[in-house]
Protein backbone atom coordinates (compact mmCIF):
# COMPACT_ATOMS: atom_id res chain seq x y z
CA UNK A 1 0.00 0.00 0.00
CA UNK A 2 2.78 2.11 0.11
CA UNK A 3 3.79 2.18 -3.03
CA UNK A 4 0.32 3.19 -3.92
CA UNK A 5 0.34 6.29 -6.59
CA UNK A 6 -2.71 8.66 -5.25
CA UNK A 7 -4.71 10.83 -7.38
CA UNK A 8 -4.02 8.76 -10.67
CA UNK A 9 -5.72 10.74 -13.23
CA UNK A 10 -5.03 8.08 -16.08
CA UNK A 11 -8.93 6.79 -15.79
CA UNK A 12 -11.72 7.97 -13.97
CA UNK A 13 -11.88 4.84 -11.93
CA UNK A 14 -8.47 4.73 -11.43
CA UNK A 15 -8.93 8.80 -9.56
CA UNK A 16 -11.76 7.50 -7.32
CA UNK A 17 -9.69 3.87 -6.56
CA UNK A 18 -6.32 5.98 -5.87
CA UNK A 19 -8.33 9.23 -4.53
CA UNK A 20 -6.36 11.00 -1.54
CA UNK A 21 -6.67 14.02 0.17
CA UNK A 22 -3.87 16.40 1.17
CA UNK A 23 -3.06 17.72 4.76
CA UNK A 24 -4.29 21.63 3.80
CA UNK A 25 -1.04 22.06 6.35
CA UNK A 26 1.25 20.81 3.58
CA UNK A 27 -0.44 22.07 0.33
CA UNK A 28 1.57 25.01 -1.21
CA UNK A 29 1.66 26.85 -4.28
CA UNK A 30 1.18 26.61 -7.39
CA UNK A 31 -3.26 26.30 -6.74
CA UNK A 32 -5.51 26.35 -9.27
CA UNK A 33 -5.73 29.56 -11.82
CA UNK A 34 -9.01 31.15 -11.66
CA UNK A 35 -10.16 29.70 -14.82
CA UNK A 36 -9.37 26.61 -13.22
CA UNK A 37 -11.28 27.23 -9.98
CA UNK A 38 -14.33 28.40 -11.59
CA UNK A 39 -14.57 24.98 -13.94
CA UNK A 40 -13.93 23.05 -10.36
CA UNK A 41 -16.92 24.80 -8.51
CA UNK A 42 -19.09 24.30 -11.40
CA UNK A 43 -17.70 20.62 -11.48
CA UNK A 44 -18.83 20.29 -7.86
CA UNK A 45 -22.23 21.99 -8.57
CA UNK A 46 -23.18 19.24 -10.60
CA UNK A 47 -24.22 16.86 -7.41
CA UNK A 48 -27.03 15.13 -6.33
CA UNK A 49 -30.21 17.92 -5.96
CA UNK A 50 -33.70 16.79 -4.98
CA UNK A 51 -36.11 19.37 -6.46
CA UNK A 52 -32.75 21.47 -7.96
CA UNK A 53 -32.74 23.73 -5.51
CA UNK A 54 -28.50 23.81 -5.62
CA UNK A 55 -28.95 24.19 -1.15
CA UNK A 56 -25.54 25.42 -0.48
CA UNK A 57 -22.71 27.94 -1.78
CA UNK A 58 -19.36 28.18 -2.28
CA UNK A 59 -17.52 31.15 -1.14
CA UNK A 60 -13.81 31.47 -2.04
CA UNK A 61 -11.50 33.53 0.53
CA UNK A 62 -8.43 34.64 -1.60
CA UNK A 63 -5.30 35.16 0.20
CA UNK A 64 -5.21 38.33 0.42
CA UNK A 65 -8.38 38.12 2.26
CA UNK A 66 -6.51 34.99 4.82
CA UNK A 67 -5.79 37.74 7.97
CA UNK A 68 -9.20 39.03 8.25
CA UNK A 69 -10.68 35.38 7.97
CA UNK A 70 -8.01 34.40 10.97
CA UNK A 71 -9.05 37.61 13.11
CA UNK A 72 -13.00 36.60 12.51
CA UNK A 73 -11.96 32.87 13.47
CA UNK A 74 -9.64 34.07 16.72
CA UNK A 75 -12.58 36.76 17.62
CA UNK A 76 -15.40 34.66 17.57
CA UNK A 77 -12.86 31.68 19.45
CA UNK A 78 -12.21 34.31 22.46
CA UNK A 79 -15.62 35.48 23.07
CA UNK A 80 -16.58 31.76 23.67
CA UNK A 81 -13.64 30.79 25.29
CA UNK A 82 -12.27 33.62 27.17
CA UNK A 83 -9.31 31.70 28.67
CA UNK A 84 -8.18 30.32 25.69
CA UNK A 85 -4.39 30.24 25.44
CA UNK A 86 -1.87 31.63 22.80
CA UNK A 87 -1.43 27.87 21.56
CA UNK A 88 -4.77 27.40 20.65
CA UNK A 89 -5.46 31.15 19.16
CA UNK A 90 -2.03 30.05 16.98
CA UNK A 91 -3.29 27.10 16.02
CA UNK A 92 -6.32 29.05 14.61
CA UNK A 93 -4.39 31.74 12.28
CA UNK A 94 -3.05 28.78 11.32
CA UNK A 95 -5.58 27.20 10.23
CA UNK A 96 -6.58 30.56 8.15
CA UNK A 97 -3.45 30.33 6.53
CA UNK A 98 -3.22 27.08 4.83
CA UNK A 99 -2.69 26.60 1.77
CA UNK A 100 -3.16 28.99 -1.67
CA UNK A 101 -7.10 28.30 -2.04
CA UNK A 102 -9.51 28.46 0.06
CA UNK A 103 -13.61 27.21 -0.90
CA UNK A 104 -15.78 27.42 2.01
CA UNK A 105 -18.57 25.19 1.35
CA UNK A 106 -21.98 26.36 2.68
CA UNK A 107 -25.06 24.39 3.24
CA UNK A 108 -27.82 27.16 2.09
CA UNK A 109 -30.93 24.90 2.85
CA UNK A 110 -34.41 26.80 1.31
CA UNK A 111 -36.49 26.14 4.26
CA UNK A 112 -39.63 27.07 1.54
CA UNK A 113 -39.49 23.55 -0.53
CA UNK A 114 -40.93 20.51 0.35
CA UNK A 115 -37.70 18.73 0.18
CA UNK A 116 -36.33 17.25 3.25
CA UNK A 117 -33.60 19.22 5.08
CA UNK A 118 -31.90 15.99 5.29
CA UNK A 119 -32.06 15.82 1.72
CA UNK A 120 -31.08 18.99 1.05
CA UNK A 121 -27.63 18.87 3.50
CA UNK A 122 -27.01 15.78 1.78
CA UNK A 123 -26.85 17.47 -1.18
CA UNK A 124 -24.54 19.81 0.63
CA UNK A 125 -22.23 17.32 1.41
CA UNK A 126 -22.34 15.72 -1.88
CA UNK A 127 -21.18 18.97 -3.35
CA UNK A 128 -18.16 19.14 -1.29
CA UNK A 129 -17.36 15.75 -2.43
CA UNK A 130 -17.53 16.28 -5.96
CA UNK A 131 -15.61 19.39 -5.27
CA UNK A 132 -12.56 17.43 -4.15
CA UNK A 133 -13.18 14.90 -6.42
CA UNK A 134 -12.60 18.02 -9.71
CA UNK A 135 -9.71 19.66 -6.98
CA UNK A 136 -7.71 16.05 -7.69
CA UNK A 137 -8.96 15.55 -11.47
CA UNK A 138 -7.20 18.73 -12.10
CA UNK A 139 -3.90 17.59 -11.10
CA UNK A 140 -3.93 19.56 -7.22
CA UNK A 141 -4.93 18.04 -3.92
CA UNK A 142 -7.68 19.36 -1.39
CA UNK A 143 -8.44 18.63 2.11
CA UNK A 144 -12.06 19.20 3.74
CA UNK A 145 -11.86 20.40 7.01
CA UNK A 146 -14.48 21.34 9.56
CA UNK A 147 -13.16 21.93 13.41
CA UNK A 148 -14.30 24.68 15.96
CA UNK A 149 -14.82 27.19 12.93
CA UNK A 150 -17.58 25.49 11.40
CA UNK A 151 -19.19 24.93 14.44
CA UNK A 152 -19.49 28.32 15.08
CA UNK A 153 -21.83 30.87 14.55
CA UNK A 154 -19.63 33.83 14.57
CA UNK A 155 -17.52 32.38 12.13
CA UNK A 156 -20.51 31.55 9.69
CA UNK A 157 -21.97 35.05 9.90
CA UNK A 158 -19.09 35.82 7.93
CA UNK A 159 -19.90 33.94 5.09
CA UNK A 160 -23.48 33.90 5.58
CA UNK A 161 -26.72 34.13 7.89
CA UNK A 162 -29.04 31.25 9.57
CA UNK A 163 -30.23 28.85 8.88
CA UNK A 164 -27.27 28.33 6.48
CA UNK A 165 -24.01 26.33 8.24
CA UNK A 166 -20.78 25.94 6.88
CA UNK A 167 -20.02 22.41 5.60
CA UNK A 168 -16.11 22.35 5.46
CA UNK A 169 -13.34 24.52 4.36
CA UNK A 170 -11.70 23.00 1.46
CA UNK A 171 -8.33 23.91 1.40
CA UNK A 172 -6.69 23.25 -2.22
CA UNK A 173 -3.04 23.53 -3.80
CA UNK A 174 -0.19 21.45 -4.42
CA UNK A 175 1.41 18.63 -2.28
CA UNK A 176 4.40 19.72 -0.40
CA UNK A 177 5.45 16.44 0.24
CA UNK A 178 4.10 12.90 -0.81
CA UNK A 179 0.92 11.91 0.28
CA UNK A 180 0.37 8.88 2.29
CA UNK A 181 -2.22 6.24 2.82
CA UNK A 182 -4.81 6.37 5.81
CA UNK A 183 -6.24 3.45 7.51
CA UNK A 184 -9.04 2.22 5.28
CA UNK A 185 -12.46 0.43 7.06
CA UNK A 186 -12.53 -3.27 6.15
CA UNK A 187 -15.23 -3.61 3.82
CA UNK A 188 -16.47 -6.65 5.60
CA UNK A 189 -17.57 -4.72 8.19
CA UNK A 190 -19.58 -2.17 6.56
CA UNK A 191 -20.60 -3.69 3.56
CA UNK A 192 -23.92 -6.39 4.16
CA UNK A 193 -26.33 -8.18 1.97
CA UNK A 194 -29.77 -7.85 3.02
CA UNK A 195 -32.26 -10.95 2.17
CA UNK A 196 -35.23 -9.90 3.17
Amino acid sequence: MTDMAFNDRSTPLSLLTTRRSGKPRDLIAPGPRPDELAQILSIAARTPDHGKLAPWRFVIVPWQARAKLAEVITTAYRAERPQAGATEIAALEQFAHQAPDLVVVLSSPRTDSHIPLWEQELSAGAACMNLLHAVHAMGYAGGWLTGWPAFSDAVRDAFGTAPERIVGFVFIGTPGRPLDERPRPDMGQIVSTWNG
